[in-house]
């Protein structure tokens, strides 16, 4: 049954609003549809019955096969009604109803009867519907009739037949394209809707072509636009154009950036707005551009029109972003906007303020923020929380303003995100602004008095175990750490003890105060609570315990978990269903976010190794398990990694083929795995042969052949290559598939004997510097950088030259070392100009690497990076800037 939008109460008021179509049904929708059979027929009433099957459809009631089928030919027969509301009506039903092939020619012809109609309300609804239910074959035969209607005197025919042209470019673009003649007749039309949709059609039609696109705005942006709209439409293609053009000389550019001036003096409010926006967004964009866009927008923002005043704040946010002293001149008239009704466009005012303030005006901005708060919902304080982090981060010597205000909103009512963002920003303030440690870990101390939020009161217990007992008087953190042991969750009294320990390793003279509140924990409720308790009382040394040395106990505290949480777990799983002692210096380092599968191609079982076996077996254990196997490979030593399959072979050939390379200390060998797609052949005696020319630090040791290759059944083949020991050589190689090929009978399944050996071509495959790298995360990379040896630090800055965007250089640096992103640095916020990336991995060797590469973008999209290494042994971290310089 449909839902009604308001029930209509006999005791409410007859002004109340209420949903006409409250209680119908379909079952009782399609007997009224009866009506439509009556030889005398009441055109209001079947009016009103279409308008609830029309109701019906759009509220997601599905139609049977058949009901659709009887309400269409029910339909039909209203055609014979002269009534003029009655046949709009029938036009939008057979629309809704979209009937199928062999239904649309019971109504064609009565439709083509109303297109050449002297009633131009018929014929422009005529030719809507046609074209939305017609296929290629009527298409085109009522052809004729639509280029006619195109150029059409009367502007709701002309419009129909435009629009109708949209949709059809769709699925008969070709057709379409033959009507271009007329559409650029259409396109002097003086009816702004008809210049409107023929120039969005004329763009669609040359779309592909970017000179006829340049010839259509150079054309077009000589005056002969009068429709506000289509000016809007050529605004928008002609800064395509330009962005398209960008490698053109300047004279090139000028006409049309002249003609994005130009209208910021039309009379139309809307096309000014879209040029001042279309110049705010052009790439390299310089501030004397921005200068008559910013003073349009300027305008926008004293206007008594809310839509206006929200979009020129809008825009002024984005342009603060890149060009923040362009926008300063607008700071008053955007300050009266922090009262505006609209809190959307009061939040935009105040983050855009934020943005472009100076370090005179923070304290004002911050008291007039206190006072909008309250009034505006969490996703808004979230966007306000962002901008005031990134200002404090600008102006550092205004962290106590802006660290009280945070604190203040940090008690007040919000969500779990709202709190999360302030939580966050705390956080990156304590790291980045060193005087503001001890006022913010105060305020994270009186938050998780209250906080009803498992999650971040663990995550502030976590950080206060690693921050608090560097400050001057760790003991005052005590109160605040144990309270959370009597009063909270069996989480969060887990986290707390972990917390206690770290400050009993750190701190000696809060030792034996840790040791009485960690021993009263050991008769907790909770197991884990009690175990952690019982586990830092032996491990920091009391008890007559077996403790290590104060640098182990650190170590084990603070110091990063260097295997992937995943791969911890399944190990202990194996563990729990073995006799074998668990050794954590066994579990495996590479991370693999999928199991052992090899890629498949559409429509094709996975080839070589398939799905692991039963049990949480690893990608790496699955494949050292296969290579120790085979005999040949024994004196290669440990595997270090084998990298993900890559394919040789396109989708739907022959022979489907891809290749795992495993990296040893001082060999590498090619894993092909194959698989046979031709029925009626059997495959033997199957080789790579691999051409290392390209490859001079690569010598090939042994090949090991795949015997037979039955169809669709995958197999393996390969091939070893020793390479100097401990060294990240890179190479290229060329890959030929050898086999001798039988044919086999598909009645009895039987090959023949005799064979003719062939060889298929594979892509080439290399081996880069990237392969020689273990993506291995670490849990706190601000400690793992801290314990790591700064004498063996290198760092060096590097030009990158023109960018797309920064995310897309990171994305690539990040693919040229092969290492492991942390702490969600891979992902670059919008409309950031610099970002930082953290990274880890273990490098051949067993060697542990970390990476901090920082990035900048300025206006015209030059990209530099500054890369900080640091690594167990100098000659790494040097290697890494020869990776990525080469890279």
């Amino acid at each position: 049954m449909a839902q009604p939008f308001v029930k209509k109460d006999d005791d409410l008021d007859e002004e109340e609003e209420y949903s006409p179509f409250y209680g119908i049904e379909k079952g009782a929708v399609l007997q009224e549809a009866r009506v439509f059979h009556d030889p005398q027929l009441d055109a209001r009433r079947c009016s009103q019955v279409i308008t609830k099957l029309l109701y019906l459809l759009n509220q997601g009631e599905t139609f049977t096969k058949v009901e659709a089928t009887e309400v269409f030919f029910a339909v039909t027969k209203l055609f014979q009604s002269k009534d003029t509301v009655l046949r709009r009506m029938v036009y939008l039903m057979i629309k809704d109803l979209s009937p199928s092939a062999d239904e649309v020619i019971i109504v064609t012809s009565s439709l083509m009867k109303d297109m050449n109609s002297k009633t131009d309300m018929y014929r422009a609804n005529a030719i809507r519907v046609l074209c939305r239910i017609t296929d290629s074959t009527l298409l085109t035969q009522i052809e004729r009739y639509l280029k006619q209607a195109i150029v059409d005197k009367n502007p709701v025919v002309a419009s129909a037949a435009l629009v109708s042209g949209v949709h059809l470019l769709q699925t008969n673009s070709e057709i379409v394209k033959r009507w271009s003649n007329e559409v650029q007749e259409a396109v002097q039309s003086r009816a702004a809707l008809v210049q409107f949709h023929a120039l969005a059609l004329l763009h669609q039609i040359r779309q592909n072509d970017r000179l006829a696109v340049s010839k259509l705005v150079t054309s077009l942006t000589k005056g002969s636009v009068r429709s506000p709209l289509a000016q809007c439409l050529l605004i928008r293609y002609t800064s395509q154009v330009i962005r398209e053009s960008s490698t053109n000389t300047q004279a090139g550019e000028r006409p049309f950036f002249d003609y994005l001036e130009s209208c910021l003096r039309h009379k139309s409010e809307m096309v000014v707005f879209e040029a001042a926006r279309a110049i705010t967004e052009l790439s390299g964009v310089t501030s004397r551009e921005l200068t008559p866009a910013i003073t349009v927008l300027q305008l926008f923002l004293s206007s008594s029109k809310p839509v206006l005043r929200f979009a020129a704040i809008r825009t002024l946010n984005k342009v603060a972003s890149t060009h923040p002293l362009a926008v300063t001149n607008c700071n008053i008239d955007m300050e009266s906007l922090i009262s505006d009704q609209n809190r959307s466009i009061a939040t935009l005012a105040i983050t855009t303020l934020l943005k472009t303030g100076n370090e005179s005006s923070v304290d004002r901005l911050m008291k007039q923020i206190t006072n909008f708060m309250s009034d505006i919902a969490d996703e808004f304080k979230i966007v306000v929380v962002e901008a005031i982090r990134s200002l404090c981060l600008k102006f550092p010597l205004k962290y106590r303003s802006m660290m009280n205000f945070l604190s203040n909103i940090l008690r007040e009512e919000g969500g779990f995100d709202y709190k999360k963002a302030i939580v966050d920003s705390i956080v990156i303030l304590i790291r980045d602004i060193p005087d503001a440690k001890e006022i913010g870990l105060f305020h994270l101390c009186e938050f998780i008095e209250d906080c009803e939020f498992t999650y971040l009161s663990t995550q502030i217990l976590h950080f206060l175990g690693n921050e608090g007992p560097k400050t001057s008087d760790p003991s005052k953190y005590i109160r605040y750490i144990y309270n959370r042991v009597i009063l909270e969750n069996a989480t969060v009294r887990a986290s707390a003890v972990s917390t206690l320990a770290k400050f009993g390793a750190m701190v000696d003279s809060l030792k034996p105060r840790i040791f009485v509140l960690l021993r009263r924990c050991l008769f907790d409720s909770d197991d884990e609570v009690r175990d952690r308790a019982t586990l830092y009382l032996n491990t920091l040394g009391t008890d007559a315990s077996v403790g290590g040395t104060d640098e182990d106990v650190k170590d084990f505290l603070f110091g990063p978990l260097d295997v992937p949480l995943v791969n911890l777990e399944t190990s202990l799983r194996n563990y729990e269903a073995s006799d074998i002692p668990f050794d954590i210096n066994l579990v495996p380092k590479e991370v693999k976010s999928q199991p052992l599968a090899e890629k498949k191609a559409p429509g094709k079982k996975a080839i070589g190794l398939g799905a692991p076996p039963s049990g949480p077996t690893t990608v790496v254990d699955a494949y050292e398990k296969l290579l120790s196997s085979i005999s040949e490979f024994s004196s290669f030593g440990k595997l270090f990694k084998s990298c993900s399959p890559m394919e040789l072979t396109e989708p739907e050939t022959e022979y489907a083929v891809n290749v795992v390379k495993h990296i040893f200390d001082g060999h590498v060998v090619f894993q092909y795995n194959c698989t046979n797609t031709i029925p009626e052949q059997l495959l033997e005696k199957v080789t790579v042969f691999v051409d290392a020319s390209e490859a001079e630090e690569f010598s090939e040791v042994l090949t090991k052949p795949l015997r037979s290759l039955p169809y669709d059944s995958p197999g393996q083949t390969f091939v070893a290559f020793e390479k100097p020991e401990g060294v990240p050589a890179i190479g290229k190689f060329s890959n030929l598939l050898k086999f001798v090929v039988k044919e086999v009978d598909p009645a009895t399944g039987e090959a023949d004997e005799e064979g003719v050996e062939d060889e298929y071509q594979l892509e080439d495959l290399e081996i880069v510097a990237a392969d020689y790298m273990l993506k291995v995360g670490v849990s706190n990379f601000k400690n793992a950088w801290e314990n790591m040896d700064p004498d063996n630090e290198r760092i060096d800055e590097y030009g990158l030259g023109v960018k797309e965007s920064l995310a897309e250089t990171v994305s690539a640096v990040i693919d040229i070392v092969g290492m492991q992103p942390c702490e969600g640095t891979e992902v670059v916020p919008n409309n950031s100009r610099s970002h930082t990336c953290l990274l880890s991995g273990i490098f051949i060797g067993n060697v542990k690497v970390l990476v901090r590469v920082s990035f900048g973008i300025d206006g015209s999209k030059q990209v530099a990076m500054k890369l900080a290494v640091r690594s167990e042994d100098p000659e790494i971290s040097e290697k890494i800037h020869e990776i990525v310089a080469e890279g």
